[in-house]
């Protein structure tokens, strides 16, 4: 019997975003610890690792997120929901509004990510709670 292979038996087009992320992980870091060209040839082992570290740091940031993201749009799907409803398009909205607007204002991916999945889970838990208001009022009348 011959080992089972590590690698995936297709190429999955989503894996381009990883290696997309890693690469701005990566590049990000190294633009801020190096001032130059020459500064970059002359990194060190450990600062490599540190790149390499805040690449896969990225990966994970744009895992997370794309993750918790595709999860919210599955289960208002298998709830009964369409992904054009205005509750669900408002969750999106604000996660993506929330990226863009602190991005511009302090230029950190990092920051702008992390902005806009707690924009996110604090408006998908807001539009959560006046849906199901709205949904027990129109019940009782």
């Amino acid at each position: 019997m011959s080992p089972r292979s590590v690698l995936p038996d297709e190429f999955r087009p989503w894996y381009l975003l990883d290696a997309a992320a890693f690469v701005v992980g990566v590049g990000t870091w190294l633009r801020r610890s190096t001032s130059s060209a020459a500064d970059l040839l002359a990194l060190d082992p450990f600062a490599l690792a540190v790149a390499a570290v805040s690449g896969l740091f990225a990966v994970f940031v744009l895992r997370v997120t794309l993750g918790n993201v595709w999860g919210y749009a599955a289960e208002y799907a298998n709830a009964g929901g369409q992904w054009s409803d205005l509750p669900f398009l408002a969750t999106i909205g604000s996660g993506a509004a929330a990226a863009v607007l602190t991005y511009a204002a302090t230029t950190s991916l990092g920051a702008a990510a992390w902005a806009a999945f707690w924009t996110f889970v604090v408006v998908a838990a807001l539009v959560g709670v006046a849906v199901q208001f709205a949904a027990g009022y129109g019940e009782a009348s």
